[in-house]
């Protein structure tokens, strides 16, 4: 194989942070591994680009094979695919599964494959999604009683309800990427039913997984909801008043995607009816408000949005990328590639 040249665009603070000395000497086993500092100002949704940096990078990419772009990259436009005429991939670390900062069109009429490894944290929050999950099933108001000093006995708490196991209980899945599949392994021991809403997910999914795909009313009526949802234009708000209303008594409904997803007010009424059982790791606003009524809660347990920030997950973003430069340079194809498919289901087409 012959030797190639290999660009990664970030900030210096990401470089140390997210780029492991193994990784980065398992990538330099293609060929030549350069670093170009940018630091330009972003988020998931907004990338700011002037036409200096936008220069700079075009410059960066005019000798590359494959681009690597994460936060402090300005972004990949249709003017440095067109002075990158050598570059065959560009791969995104952090772009919320969806390469927010790649033109995903003008990759296309070049002819390169575009790769986004963001699920690298879905591993920890599906783990978060379980254990919020399982809270809810135990009662989460019995926490509080010990952090607030409450002298309780032991009958107290077979009583007040009895706590309820995840075994046999049927499992609503609302998003079904990434995050899901792992979290479908981890309910495996608990031979729990499982019941999806995906509009977008292949249908073949239900007969690898073993998981069955059912309408939003069906997945809220299951005894745990988990919320996994991406922010598109066609998912914010959609779990409302209406939604709520078909959960069952005693359910468990827990959102750790995107607080967009769930309308706030309806999910405060909901938690209010105290018939139901509230973990949200993802809030609207982000940080979630300091006098929101969900805080003082006794059947809601809240988490900073916290559910992929493990110290495994930081650098398993760029691990992934040279796996999957690994099998593109070795002719497999890429497993996180954005296709037309991805891209219909972030715009919400």
């Amino acid at each position: 194989m012959s030797k190639i040249r290999i660009g990664i665009a970030a900030t210096h603070v990401n470089k140390d942070l997210l780029f492991e000395k193994h990784e980065l000497a398992r990538l330099a086993t293609y060929g030549e591994v350069d670093f170009q500092e940018f630091t330009v100002p972003s988020d998931w949704h907004s990338i700011e680009n002037d036409p200096a940096t936008e220069k700079r990078l075009c410059e960066f990419a005019a000798t590359l094979d494959i681009l690597i772009v994460c936060h402090g990259s300005p972004r990949v436009t249709a003017a440095v695919f067109a002075a990158g005429k050598k570059l065959k991939l560009v791969g995104e670390l952090e772009g919320d599964r969806f390469a927010a900062r790649i033109d995903l069109q003008a990759a296309h009429d070049h002819g390169v494959v575009v790769v986004d490894t963001t699920h690298g944290s879905s591993w920890p929050v599906s783990e978060w999604a379980l254990a919020l999950a399982l809270l809810g099933l135990r009662e989460q108001a019995r926490f509080r009683d010990i952090i607030e000093g409450k002298k309780m006995s032991y009958d107290d708490y077979r009583t007040n309800p009895p706590a309820r196991e995840l075994t046999n209980r049927p499992v609503g899945i609302i998003g079904f990427g990434h995050i899901a599949w792992r979290l479908c392994e981890f309910l495996k021991p608990f031979h729990t039913p499982i019941f999806a809403y995906d509009p977008y997910a292949p249908r073949e999914l239900a007969d690898a997984l073993d998981i069955n795909f059912a309408s939003l009313e069906k997945v809220m009526g299951c005894d745990v909801v988990i919320c996994l949802a991406p922010d598109t234009p066609k998912t914010r708000g959609m779990i409302g008043t209406k939604e709520f209303s078909w959960m069952q008594k005693n359910g468990v409904f827990v959102n750790v995607s995107r607080g967009v997803v769930v309308d706030v007010k309806a999910l405060e009424a909901k938690a209010a009816q105290n018939d139901s059982w509230i973990g949200i790791d993802a809030h609207d606003p982000e940080p979630i408000s300091v006098d929101s009524p969900l805080r003082k809660m006794r059947n809601v347990f809240l988490s900073p949005h916290i559910g992929g920030l493990t110290a495994e997950a930081t650098p398993r973003f760029f691990s992934l990328m040279v796996d999957e430069i690994d099998r593109f340079l070795n002719g497999s194809e890429p497993r996180a590639q954005i296709t037309a498919r991805v891209t219909a289901g972030r715009q919400g087409k």
